[in-house]
């Protein structure tokens, strides 16, 4: 087994994957998902779910794997080799799964299963399945079926295309400063910045717009001319205000050209109907007027927000007239005036060690499992391997296995995600129960003179928001691949697990265990949380709309704009009408937004942005079952950590989201519990 891409005895190889390994193996194995192809589509096959499964399904999965363990090591360790190997084989694969999905015998096949043969997670995975192939083209003919396949091709070139622009371009930038300018940046970015200068020889604090560096920056930075220059940079990325090799505009205008011809092809009149079909929003006009009608109710706190900051810059700081690159400096300082502390006080407290250890207690407490360190091979030396444990009667079972990978480096795509290795699977070729495995990626600071890496309290959240996907992965206890975890999950609920676990990050209870000074060990004081807890909501009005932009923005570019026929910058006019709409901060005219909004042009979320809020109504009134479970002293119920736990875990995708969601609450998902949990709530009347 020279190839550790064709290894599939347990986990991925990464420290031996290498780039000439890509093509003979995805080769092999295309080949043999072929032949399963087409021997399950065979006259004589017969119509059978285990039959198909165990020719078919065990083949494909395989192919996903190693693909999957290509595509995650593009993501966290890019290198030209890989990239050009990574480029080389997608179209192959592209059209391997184009195919499958709209393989008409195939379609047959399925449509022959008696569904009173199955149970019912292999109903619900067979009714996703019959739905799947209608959007995979299993219904088009002739010229229409083979440009269908043309446009998936094309598009995942598009798409792969625009995030290596928008890495590359983030990875492009850096400024040297000199020590004056960096007046008011937090020590250990300064350091960090010191050090990054120093390895390529170079005078100054090397300063790049990743977001260990950029964030702080335009919090803390007093130099207001600093603050433009890497706001520029950083709002005009990917653009052609830009390198014009990174320029990702062209791409923009052909991925929804791409999409709007695929919804057409299939009967759709634009992408965003097509893309709501396996989500529960039933119609893109119920997301526009959800989303609208919690822009009204956010809007007067957004104003409030807003006179408060100008108020503030006038009268604190001597900024009559705020700039773009303005407005996180006069937010941090406008906190810390009025809460009495600073992100840059509570940050020395959360140590990354203790973070971990503090999420790991709550995760093992309420969901009765243990977390283990395991050994894996890895990309890369800092990356953290774990185990899911549960105890049984019948002694120590193996729920699950994680990777973490925190700290953000050159070649690594930016952001926060979890992604899955495998998934949890009782395999039809040879009966053995296979468990999950997840990757938890993010974009932390490394640590700086021998001290563990800090956390801000955001990047805590992230954390927890991460691992909040990954345990809906790795706890589930459906044995059928396409409706286990994650898989077969609407793409508007699945985001309730992750925006679930960060409430946590907000309690006193969980909090002080997962705290320790990084000078003086102590936890994290009393009074300072108690700022914290006053500050929790600060521009929350502001906050909202900005999701709410984003996600209007997102599904009018994919129902209303025509692609076809605007011109280069009709997507900027289309975002500054939904500005004139929705927000209620000015923005920078040269800011080119679309141009690095990887989610919904590289990221699976087109039309689909509007989850994060969508989910979020589920996720505060879940967590509001807690609230109500609460002991004295602020506790969380195990009990009620339980029911959550199987009623939405441990489910999967094997019903519908809203089912998991009445099986937990007893009820219909409310939207009290999200404005009350965000401080946008009227005042009572005296």
């Amino acid at each position: 087994m020279s190839n550790p891409l064709l290894d599939f005895t347990d986990l991925p190889l990464f420290d031996q994957i290498r780039p000439e390994h890509v093509a003979p193996a995805i080769d092999q194995l295309l080949e043999q998902s072929e032949a399963a192809l087409q021997k399950v589509t065979a006259p004589e096959f017969p119509a059978d779910w285990r039959a198909i499964a165990q020719q078919l399904d065990v083949a494909v999965e395989r192919l996903g794997r190693a693909w999957g363990a290509v595509g995650h090591l593009n993501s966290v360790a890019d290198t030209p080799a890989l990239r050009a190997a990574y480029n080389e084989a997608m179209p192959r694969v592209t059209a391997f799964w184009t195919r499958l999905g709209s393989d008409e015998r195939l379609y047959a096949k399925y449509k022959a299963i008696d569904p009173a043969t199955l149970n019912a997670e292999q109903k619900q995975a067979h009714a996703n399945a019959m739905r799947n192939f209608v959007l995979g083209g299993a219904e088009l003919q002739g010229e229409a079926k083979e440009r269908f396949a043309q446009i998936q091709e094309r598009a995942a070139e598009a798409s792969q295309k625009f995030s290596e622009n928008a890495l590359d371009a983030t990875d492009a930038f850096a400024y040297y400063a000199t020590e004056e300018e960096l007046e008011g940046v937090p020590q250990d970015v300064v350091a960090a910045a010191r050090a990054a200068a120093q390895a390529e020889g170079k005078e100054g604090y090397k300063l790049t717009l990743k977001m260990p560096c950029y964030l702080p920056v335009m919090q803390f930075a007093v130099s207001s001319q600093l603050r433009e220059t890497l706001y520029r940079a950083y709002a005009t990325r990917a653009s052609e205000l830009g390198d014009p090799t990174f320029d990702n505009t062209a791409l923009i205008q052909e991925i929804l050209a791409l999409r709007q011809e695929e919804a057409h092809l299939l009967g759709y009149p634009n992408f965003g109907e097509l893309s709501l079909v396996p989500k529960m929003a039933q119609s893109a006009k119920e997301v526009t007027d959800f989303l609208r009608d919690l822009a009204a109710k956010a809007r007067p706190f957004a104003l409030k927000d807003l006179a408060d900051l100008r108020s503030f810059a006038a009268e604190q700081l001597g900024i009559a007239d705020p700039q773009p690159w303005d407005w996180s400096y006069i937010g941090e300082k406008l906190k810390e005036a009025r809460y009495a502390f600073s992100e840059q006080e509570v940050k020395q407290y959360f140590t990354a060690p203790k973070v971990l250890a503090g999420l790991f207690k709550i995760v093992e407490t309420l969901f009765e499992v243990s977390i283990r360190r395991d050994t894996a091979p890895v990309w890369n030396p800092g990356v953290e391997f774990y185990r899911i444990e549960r105890s049984t009667p019948q002694g120590v079972q193996k729920v699950g296995q994680f990777y973490l990978d925190p700290a953000a480096r050159a070649g690594k795509r930016g952001g926060a995600w979890m992604d899955d290795v495998r998934a949890r699977w009782l395999r039809p070729d040879d009966g053995r129960l296979q468990t999950p495995v997840a990757h938890l990626v993010c974009n932390f600071a490394e640590g700086v003179q021998g001290k563990p890496p800090l956390l801000t309290h955001d990047d805590v959240i992230t954390l927890f928001h991460e691992t909040g996907h990954g345990l809906h992965h790795m706890l589930t206890q459906v044995s059928e691949r396409d409706v286990s975890g994650i898989s077969g999950v609407e793409w508007d609920a699945v985001e309730l697990p992750s925006q679930f676990m960060e409430n946590f990050c907000w309690e006193w209870e969980v909090l002080r265990h997962m705290t320790a000074h990084v000078d003086t060990g102590e936890p994290l004081p009393r009074d300072l949380y108690d700022k914290m807890i006053a500050a929790k909501n600060f521009q929350s009005g502001l906050q909202t709309l900005r999701q709410i932009e984003f996600s209007l923005f997102d599904m009018l570019l994919h129902t209303e704009y025509d692609a076809t026929k605007a011109e280069p910058g009709g997507v900027m006019d289309l975002l500054r009408k939904v500005r004139d709409e929705v927000a209620v901060m000015p923005s920078a005219p040269f800011s080119r937004t679309p141009n690095t909004f990887s989610h919904i042009f590289s990221g699976g979320y087109a039309a689909g942005y509007y989850s994060y809020k969508w989910a979020e109504v589920l996720s505060a009134d879940a967590y509001a079952a807690f609230e109500e479970s609460a002991d004295e002293q602020g506790r969380p119920s195990v009990e009620t950590g339980r029911r959550y736990r199987t009623a939405i875990l441990e489910a999967g995708g094997s019903r519908p989201a809203i089912e998991s969601f009445k099986a937990f609450r007893g009820r219909a998902p409310q939207l009290d519990a999200l404005m009350r949990h965000q401080g946008m709530v009227a005042p009572t009347p005296a």
